[in-house]
């Protein structure tokens, strides 16, 4: 392949990258338009790969063609980090990130490593803890603000813890937004810890199982609080950073943004994850609201 349909080949790779995430991503787009040009190509093309892999289960008729979905991804990061031509324009588009800046394969792996176990789970195997979705969240979301900030060249602890927290905020409010949709594939509540469910008397044992009760709303929107507060705790440790995180790393931070209209637009609704204005604009918020405040914190530096 010569010079000048390799770089034809990467343009439309990345443009494949870019419409992917605008399309099942929307939040992420608007938030990654808010990068220093030099930054978007890799950011798109990690938060493409996420998209790949987040949609790989719901996208498949059965559970296990999604999994090997996943086990294709783990096997092609590996391809991918030997720089071996794999014909997917995802892949070809980290290939030429990875090649580029040099971006960890440990954070990769682990997103996609933590997607497959979770993809392994029974219905009825329930998470014992927030904790247990926490650590769901930092492997599969944080790592891609983290593969990002070095994408990009940053180096920073700060940036680093606020990416974790902001990574865990983001994961578990948009695990509590997708819950009627899980509830309505999986016939189960497959993301409120046991504990959680049991503290609101929504775990019921039967035949020497745990599931969780689908028809107590109030009881569930207590559910639903409780995890929505760990995630704002997150959010507020992530702020509390950011005097200690440089300003070139904080548009990284942006998705900060997004994790924060879902935060506002559950409590609109008393946490009832079934009321339809979830649904509508971006995130249950109107969209040019969501686009002004994303615009208001990027033009003042914060997220």
């Amino acid at each position: 392949m010569n010079g000048a349909s390799s770089s034809g080949g990467i343009r439309g790779a990345l443009s494949y990258c870019v419409q992917q995430v605008r399309r099942y991503d929307y939040h992420h787009y608007l938030c990654l338009l808010e990068l220093p040009a030099n930054m978007r190509k890799a950011a798109f093309a990690l938060r493409a790969f996420n998209v790949e892999t987040s949609r790989a289960m719901d996208v498949a008729s059965d559970p296990k063609i999604g999994l090997m979905r996943l086990l294709w991804w783990q096997e092609a990061l590996d391809k991918i980090y030997s720089n071996k031509v794999i014909e997917h324009p995802v892949a070809q588009a980290l290939t030429s990130v990875v090649s580029e800046h040099k971006v960890s394969k440990s954070w990769l792996k682990r997103a996609v490593e933590a997607r497959i176990n979770d993809a392994n789970r029974e219905n009825n195997d329930i998470p014992q803890t927030v904790e247990e979705l926490e650590r769901y969240a930092e492997d599969t979301t944080s790592t891609i603000l983290y593969s990002t900030l070095q994408a990009g060249g940053i180096k920073s602890t700060a940036a680093d813890h606020a990416s974790s927290h902001i990574g865990k905020a983001s994961g578990l409010l948009l695990l509590l937004k997708s819950l009627p949709y899980h509830a309505s594939r999986n016939h189960q509540f497959s993301y409120i810890p046991a504990k959680v469910a049991e503290k609101h008397g929504l775990l019921v044992h039967q035949s020497g199982l745990s599931e969780i009760k689908k028809d107590s709303r109030e009881a569930l929107c207590d559910a639903v609080f409780e995890m929505a507060s760990v995630a704002n705790a997150h959010l507020q440790k992530a702020r509390q950073l950011a005097g200690s995180v440089p300003a070139k790393a904080r548009p990284v931070l942006l998705p900060a943004v997004p994790a924060q209209v879902i935060l506002d637009s559950l409590a609109r609704v008393q946490f009832d994850v079934y009321d339809p204005r979830l649904a509508q604009g971006i995130l249950g918020a109107p969209p040019l609201l969501f686009q002004l405040k994303l615009k208001w914190y990027s033009w003042r530096g914060k997220y």
